[in-house]
């Protein structure tokens, strides 16, 4: 990092080049987990913890090292019992208990989205996967706003929202079942949307595949799909098309 600096300093670098080596510097070692805190520098999006299958221990140790580099924590997917623990721990901790999402806030989020990001949901089914995008988009830095359970078996209620899907910069629509709202959404937009298939529904969806395939095969323009169940990646990927 010095010879970096003086580097540029001496006019050996200019200040693009030195960025690119540093966004590629080491990452934190913590033997069983290797933070990469450049992440942000390099991608625009920081590292964030995925909770299921990790101990208490390893989170509080990967949570107390992120709190030492001064950098705001989102875990995803981490349950109640363990967020509890957590949350005796770290006081300033907020978790959404539907979205499975705890917050460790130590700076103010810097607003860095240039439009609304949108989240709809066809039932109330989905809104687990719904609340972790919308934890997510948030604490990426965006102006968030919901609607939930519009699905196509009452279809009218979408379109009493019209203004806000007009308003919204990027959509994020979230579906269970056949997984046909969000190509509904796309087919009534000029903006990007994100369609993320949930794993709800009876014997044939198996486990949200019938969703990913209805949604993949879309004939409506402008529809991208993440994974089943993936709020956390729609709202990334959402969350880079905001800041455009």
């Amino acid at each position: 990092m010095k010879k970096l600096l003086a580097d540029v300093q001496a006019h050996k670098l200019d200040p693009e080049s030195a960025l690119s080596k540093i966004a590629h510097l080491p990452f934190s070692d913590l033997d069983f987990a290797k933070l990469d805190f450049h992440r942000q520098i390099r991608q625009g999006l920081p590292e964030v913890i995925f909770g299921e299958g990790k101990e208490i221990g390893e989170i509080e140790q990967i949570i107390r090292k992120m709190k030492k580099e001064k950098t705001n924590v989102l875990v995803t997917r981490l349950d109640a019992a363990k967020a509890q623990a957590l949350l005796r721990k770290f006081r300033s901790g907020k978790y959404n208990a539907r979205g499975r999402a705890l917050t460790l806030i130590s700076h103010p989020v810097k607003l860095q989205g240039k439009g609304k990001i949108l989240i709809i949901t066809a039932g109330t089914s989905d809104l687990a996967v719904a609340e972790e995008a919308r934890e997510t988009a948030q604490f990426l830095g965006n102006p968030v706003e919901k609607i939930y359970d519009l699905g196509v078996a009452g279809l009218h209620r979408l379109f009493a929202f019209s203004k806000t899907l007009a308003e919204a910069r990027v959509l994020i629509v979230v579906a269970g079942m056949e997984g046909a709202l969000p190509s509904v959404v796309a087919g009534l937009v000029d903006k990007p949307v994100i369609g993320v298939p949930t794993s709800i529904g009876y014997g044939a969806s198996f486990s949200g595949i019938s969703a990913l395939l209805g949604m993949l095969n879309t004939c409506a323009n402008g529809l991208a799909v993440v994974n089943i169940d993936n709020g956390y990646g729609a709202a990334c990927f959402a969350s880079m098309i905001n800041r455009l």
